[in-house]
């Protein structure tokens, strides 16, 4: 679309329609027309085992017996459940995650995906939120002992739930003999999958996503991100987010490329698979990319073969984008969306300019309606003004399950999804992200986006990464600080410097006048940075003062 735009408003791309088409019935079309192709590939980290039972750890799936582990998985979930149920999936990425991934959507039920870093309590609430009939696990993981806190949960939650543990897969599902008839017709309205949001502000909420939104969300984002047809990705992006199952998942199925799954996030691995599977596509929320360029081996890799990395997830600072190009030879797609919205919105294109790809989320992608709208009256704003990030079209959650108070909030009677993301817009329609409306710090009646000051704070050659955050002031009513995350301990900067270092760039008042040291950030479990617990951090004095 090349017309210039009046206000902030960018009406939907129809020129590529919506495929009317089901999770299953994407898998069937790879097999059928791709039957031989590598689909899978395991990766298991160092010194780290199977999770399902397993006597090897880099087994492979093509697309037809992925196929045909679907279907029989499909007709195993019909021997136990009926078609509609909801069954929670409790596991970090292993094949059998995605054989049910699949499985579930042939059998018509709906897929709940769980953190594998809940605990009991938490892992009750979405059991019961989701009313649950089933709960597919493994039985430890990193040093947790999933099947007792399965069992634990279970128990707290009060509901009759059938247990699998992932480590009984082979007899249980796998090797179920039982009657086969035909597995039901599933509609693209159909409900998929429940995804729980992060978190990151009091009770989760259960995002009620269609097939008709992850798959066509995952096929726009694969075209514009330029994912080479029958190519090769690698992915430690956790299965239980949108991320993880919906772009990369059905996206790579949608190219009809291999997906080299890793366990687990750990950088060597991923830099290991990426190598060894010469793969054309590497995808990492800015967290992980940051630890891939850091790794001590990176230097000696050989990716000429990667053209590609995606990321998104949270806020992507320009300097990021030029050095993960550098560094791996490849254009830089930037999504940005949420669990509520399929889950992607808008996203760059590596072709687009280095100046649209560090400073913006792009456009649009086909077929959804976005805007910038004044958060008083709901109406566009003008070009260039701040405002909330709508959007609408087939890619919105059909709701948030059991909990119409939220959904009516979150999706307006006329369909717009509220983002709750503060951004612009210009005369094109590529969108900028300027910051959260809870995230906003309001200091002395100023109004200040912490990601305008981190996006200045990264540029710092000292700063591996930064996180800007509100505090209560007696005076101000908040003050801003900023948590740093040093390239070398031993050579840090003083705070008297790094406030000289903020003025020159930013208006006075919005330069952080305390600043603090952190190893590590507290991270969702889809890589977003938990700005609510590090400022909760900061006032319990948790984290070391810069002098």
């Amino acid at each position: 679309m090349s017309s210039v735009l009046e206000t902030s408003y960018f009406p939907a791309d129809v020129s590529d329609p919506i495929v009317e088409q089901t999770v299953g019935g994407l898998l069937r079309e790879c097999a059928a027309d791709s039957p031989n192709l590598i689909a899978i590939r395991e990766v298991v980290p160092t010194q780290s085992h199977s999770l399902s039972g397993a006597s090897e750890t880099d087994r492979t799936w093509t697309f037809a017996e992925l196929l045909g582990e679907a279907e029989g998985c499909a007709h195993y979930l019909l021997s136990q459940f009926d078609r509609g149920d909801r069954i929670t999936v409790w596991a970090p990425n292993i094949p059998e995650w995605m054989i049910l991934q699949y499985g579930a959507a042939l059998a018509g039920m709906v897929l709940v995906t769980a953190n594998p870093a809940l605990g009991a309590e938490e892992l009750a609430y979405v059991l019961s939120q989701s009313q649950s009939r089933g709960l597919f696990h493994t039985g430890k993981f990193r040093g947790s002992d999933m099947a007792a806190v399965a069992s634990e949960a279970i128990s707290i939650a009060g509901a009759e739930v059938l247990a699998v543990n992932f480590e009984d897969w082979d007899r249980q599902v796998r090797g179920w003999a039982g009657e086969r008839g035909a597995l039901p017709e599933v509609s693209p309205d159909d409900n998929a999958q429940i995804q729980y949001t992060s978190g990151t502000t009091g009770v989760p909420k259960g995002a009620l996503l269609h097939h008709r939104g992850l798959v066509n969300n995952a096929d726009f984002v694969s075209r514009r991100g330029q994912f080479p047809e029958r190519g090769s990705v690698v992915s430690a992006m956790p299965l239980f987010h949108t991320a993880g199952c919906g772009i990369l998942v059905l996206g790579a199925a949608q190219r009809r490329m291999s997906i080299g799954l890793i366990q687990y996030f750990d950088p060597t691995a991923v830099l290991d698979a990426a190598e060894r599977f010469r793969a054309d596509v590497v995808s990492g929320v800015p967290t992980m990319l940051i630890a891939m360029i850091n790794d001590a081996s990176f230097a000696s890799r050989d990716f000429s073969t990667c053209s590609v990395v995606v990321s998104g997830g949270s806020s992507v600072p320009p300097e990021l984008v030029s050095t993960v190009e550098s560094a791996f030879g490849a254009g830089f797609s930037i999504v940005y969306g949420q669990t509520e919205a399929s889950p992607v919105i808008t996203q760059t294109s590596p072709a687009d300019t280095p100046e649209d790809k560090s400073e913006t989320v792009g456009l649009a992608l086909p077929q959804v309606e976005v805007k910038i709208s004044d958060v008083v009256t709901g109406d566009s704003v003008p070009l260039g003004e701040q405002g909330e990030i709508c959007a609408r079209g087939y890619l919105v959650m059909t709701e948030y399950f059991r909990n119409p108070e939220a959904s009516a909030a979150t999706v307006d009677k006329d369909g717009w999804l509220h983002t709750g993301d503060l951004g612009t817009m210009d005369h094109r329609g590529y969108v900028r992200v300027t910051g959260r409306l809870k995230d906003m710090i309001i200091r002395g009646g100023e109004n200040i986006y912490p990601r305008e000051v981190e996006s200045v704070i990264f540029t710092h050659p000292k700063i591996l990464d930064v996180a800007v955050v509100g505090v209560p002031d007696e005076v101000w009513g908040e003050r801003v600080v900023a948590v740093i995350r040093w390239k070398d301990e031993s050579d840090q900067p003083t705070a008297a410097e790094l406030v000289e270092f903020c003025t020159e760039r930013l208006a006075r008042h919005k330069a952080p006048k305390e600043w603090f040291s952190a190893e590590a950030f507290p991270l969702t479990g889809s890589g977003k940075i938990q700005k609510y617990r590090i400022a909760s951090l900061v006032g319990e004095g948790a984290y070391g003062v810069v002098s």
